[in-house]
């Protein structure tokens, strides 16, 4: 069952687009398997782009690694797709300490929408991330709301903490 989107809410025409170009690359896909049986080919001559994207995706975990001794683990959506829940590894606790400080409010910005979503903070527990020192090697979480169910699988956000940035794709 489609949820119809929320008032006050809009989609860009770029993100029905980009759908579109998705679904197209499924028909294209299995195009190129006939292709590939019959012994020709259909792929251009040009670089694929996920290849670039791949490539891209790669220098920016290095550059989280080198700036701020992190390397982010994953985006999920968890308790039935209401929250979200954010991994990251600490490489170098040195420069990945100002992740950890309760002065540097932490947010997930949803691309599509434009709207940020703070850490979720129960009024017994408090705000669901770790503030205490970090440790090399361990993997931390913070928990986001999903409001509305907003941010949906697939989708693009960028992880914010102080002047900390890392985009990702919810998985």
């Amino acid at each position: 069952m489609m949820r119809p989107i929320p008032r006050g809410i809009t989609v860009p025409a770029g993100l029905a687009a980009a759908a579109l170009m998705v679904a197209l690359a499924g028909c294209a896909s299995s195009g190129s398997a006939k292709a590939a049986e019959a012994g020709t080919s259909t792929a251009p001559e040009t670089a694929e782009p996920a290849v670039t994207e791949s490539k891209a995706a790669a220098a920016s975990a290095e550059a989280l690694a080198e700036r701020w001794g992190v390397e982010v683990v994953g985006v999920r959506l968890t308790a039935a797709g209401h929250m979200l829940d954010v991994r990251y590894k600490v490489l170098d606790p040195g420069k990945a300490t100002p992740l950890f400080s309760r002065s540097n409010k932490a947010f997930l910005i949803h691309t599509a929408s434009g709207a940020e979503i703070p850490v979720y903070s129960p009024d017994k527990l408090g705000p669901l991330r770790s503030t205490n020192a970090p440790q090399a090697g361990r993997i931390y979480f913070i928990f986001f709301s999903n409001p509305m169910g907003m941010v949906k699988q697939g989708d693009p956000v960028t992880f914010k903490i102080g002047d900390f940035e890392a985009a990702a794709f919810v998985e």
